[in-house]
């Protein structure tokens, strides 16, 4: 094919090991006879009618980008620019792109001679390579490449999106941290992570550091409270109390925040009323889940005249411009050289697009219409599986109330004296949060517990 332009642009949040799939891509293509052009910011240039290619892209070389793949961050920096129709965002489930903002995206293209896109990103970002795909009648050749340290587009079985491996490692060389100073001066930690959707970070994290208990949405129903979170996390404090330890590290997922049910609870917490999306969900950027927690922990331990000390943390932002990890790097590097090869091979042509996957392996594209959620028409999203075998080694290490605390009359006895209560008044109380989460429902694996 004469005049092979590709252009190469990242949207979303930053993710470990984007540098490593610009340069695999570009030189890769460079090397089959394209040329290849970064765009700056995402979309949000393309989409504005102003957009100045000697502003807003720069022509890539060898030279270039041979050696970025050891570095954090983005060349190209990223956005969260939509192609989405705005209004319908804010009244419907169902997204619709902004008919003039794809024409103006699809113009700029265009002026600038692109035949084949790469995009880099999430679910969003793999939404708005779907609808370009789409909107161009497959003109535009678009492969995406999969990356969240949210780990949560729909890949097959354990496959990973890239930045997570290195996010996680990140994580939990920084809860270790937090669970020794926890040691040292008998605090508790309450640290909350990245992933609006699925629970992969948190559980990740948790399960590599050995933290004491991590909690994800995907153990909890729709009308979940914060009364029922906190109620486990008391739980587990005075567990390990009785066990002898005063000091412990929480991680919870960001994502509860969308099972909160009972948005008056969060307004009576925040004196204030919590504004929702068109679901119904309470907007992460209005709830400060670490900072309640915090609060209503603290305040619990303190109205029976008890002292304890809580440290709130939010782990995200220190995780998504780490340089990669060697796993990383190297998975980049299979990425970024995949979506050439299949763009060269002409798999995206006629169904509108793909992502690219390495699957046992070998290189496997997923169509984009493949990855549709048909309720909201977004990419679907994937979550963790709790009726997975890593899922419940991960719990079987945790410290939390379970069903054998409440039915061992001694270890009742001990944790009602510790919480201030009669036996029978402790059932009555936390007797729920054994009940709390799907693991529940199953035996619980006998085991000493974590650090």
């Amino acid at each position: 094919m004469a005049n092979k332009r590709l252009a190469i642009l990242v949207g979303g949040g930053p993710a470990p090991g984007i540098n490593a799939v610009i340069g695999a891509a570009a030189i890769g293509a460079i090397n089959e006879g394209f040329e290849v052009y970064g765009i700056y910011d995402g979309f949000a240039h393309l989409v504005d009618p102003d957009f100045d290619p000697k502003l807003h892209t720069r022509q890539l070389h060898i030279a270039d980008v041979a050696r970025i793949h050891f570095t954090g961050g983005s060349l190209l920096r990223t956005a969260r620019a939509s192609l989405l129709d705005q209004t319908k965002l804010r009244t419907s489930v169902v997204v619709a792109p902004d008919e003039q903002r794809m024409a103006t995206a699809l113009d700029n293209l265009t002026k600038l001679g692109i035949t084949h896109l790469l995009t880099i990103g999430g679910d969003d970002s793999a939404l708005s390579a779907r609808l370009i795909s789409q909107w161009s009648s497959g003109k535009i050749c678009v492969v995406h490449v999969p990356k969240t340290i949210d780990n949560d587009l729909p890949l097959p079985g354990d496959v990973l999106t890239f930045g997570y491996a290195t996010a996680r490692n990140q994580g939990a060389r920084l809860c270790a941290n937090l669970m020794e100073d926890s040691r040292t001066t008998g605090r508790w930690y309450v640290v909350v992570t990245m992933g609006r959707n699925a629970g992969f970070l948190a559980m990740g994290i948790g399960k590599a550091a050995g933290v004491t208990l991590t909690l994800i949405p995907e153990e909890f129903g729709e009308r979940t409270t914060v009364s029922d979170i906190v109620d486990i996390l008391e739980g587990a404090i005075l567990k390990r109390r009785v066990m002898g330890r005063p000091d412990g590290v929480a991680v919870v997922a960001e994502g509860l925040t969308y099972k909160l049910g009972d948005t008056s609870e969060l307004a009576r917490i925040l004196g204030k009323e919590v504004p929702v999306d068109a679901a119904g969900h309470p907007r992460l950027s209005e709830v400060p889940m670490d900072d309640i927690l915090k609060y209503e922990l603290t305040k619990r331990f303190s109205d029976r005249g008890d002292k304890i000390t809580i440290i709130s943390e939010t782990l995200g932002y220190e995780l998504r411009c780490a340089p990669p990890i060697p796993f990383d790097m190297a998975y980049c590097r299979d990425l970024g050289h995949g979506a050439i090869r299949l763009m060269l091979e002409g798999v995206a042509d006629g169904r509108h697009g793909v992502m690219v996957t390495l699957q046992d392996g070998n290189l496997v594209p997923m169509f984009f219409e493949d990855m549709v959620d048909p309720t909201t028409n977004r990419t679907r999203i994937r979550t963790v599986d709790v009726d997975s075998y890593s899922y419940l080694v991960a719990r079987s290490y945790m410290i939390r109330l379970e069903k054998g605390d409440f039915e061992d009359i001694e270890q009742v006895s001990r944790l009602a004296k510790e919480a201030k209560m009669t036996p029978e008044e402790f059932r009555k109380r936390y007797g729920h949060v054994a009940t709390i989460g799907r693991y529940a429902a199953k035996a619980a694996i006998a085991t000493s517990g974590s650090s």
